[in-house]
């Protein structure tokens, strides 16, 4: 007997705003929320994630749209004597409804290894978020086409045994693409994404094929139809073009 095709999970597009934005970058939120209710039906889930400062400000601005609010990390730890962090119940608290773990500027800036993503994303879980989890790999290690070999490694070192398609979303960023303009090829896309996708099936059966994986790497409103449009594609996570609302819903719209 033939297999059930399964549904392709609905597309989400990510806004990462990094270290940028102020009180004044509210007018955003509301200029993408007018934008979406105008269009009607939107085709993807929208998420703009700030800097922890804006986060409460935000999720009262979101309130009662479609745009959900996250944030850029989370401590592993509940509490305690971590200063400048914040935590999952933090997080939560202010209103928000995700955490991005692993982010490669984390990763290189800080030092982040998987194992330590591996316990935010577990933090973000026990305190009821979804966790995006970011992989990918740098130019040396394209270059050396180990790119493959990296992304399974970080898969199976980042991504809790708790993973579900309600409560993760995995993130791919090439990290040489990050901010420079440059993407990879369609072709470069679709391999990884795939290798994704089978690894999760692979690790979390038939839920695994609903996990949500998004692209990363410098999508903007004129690549993002034909990126949006390969398979296991199911979204993307947006840096430079979520800040304003008139690139970010043109990002949106192409779902």
């Amino acid at each position: 007997m033939a297999q059930a095709k399964i549904k392709q999970p609905r597309p989400i597009i990510i806004g990462n705003w990094k270290m940028n934005g102020l009180k004044a970058s509210v007018k955003e939120v509301r200029a993408l929320d007018k934008a979406a209710k105008a269009a009607g039906r939107v085709g993807a889930d929208m998420m703009i994630c700030p800097p922890a400062t804006l986060i409460s400000t935000l999720a009262a601005a979101a309130k009662g749209s479609k745009i959900a609010i996250g944030s850029q990390d989370c401590h592993m730890n509940a509490s305690g004597a971590h200063t400048g962090d914040i935590s999952a119940e933090m997080v939560r608290d202010l209103g928000g409804k995700a955490a991005i773990v692993g982010h490669s500027e984390r990763r290189t800036d800080h030092g982040e290894s998987d194992a330590m993503v591996l316990a935010k994303a577990k933090a973000a879980h026990l305190a009821g978020l979804t966790a995006i989890i970011c992989v990918g790999e740098t130019e040396a290690e394209r270059d050396a086409g180990a790119t493959l070999r990296v992304i399974g490694k970080q898969i199976k070192g980042s991504v809790p045994d708790g993973a579900t398609s309600k409560n993760t979303i995995v993130a791919y960023e090439p990290v040489w693409a990050i901010g420079t303009g440059r993407t990879p090829t369609l072709a470069e896309v679709a391999e990884v994404h795939t290798f994704i996708r089978k690894k999760l099936v692979a690790r979390f059966g038939d839920d695994g094929a609903k996990i949500r994986i998004l692209y990363g790497g410098s999508m903007k409103p004129g690549n993002a139809a034909e990126l949006l449009a390969i398979a296991h594609v199911n979204g993307g996570l947006v840096g430079g073009a979520s800040l304003k609302a008139k690139d970010f819903f043109g990002i949106i719209s192409a779902c």
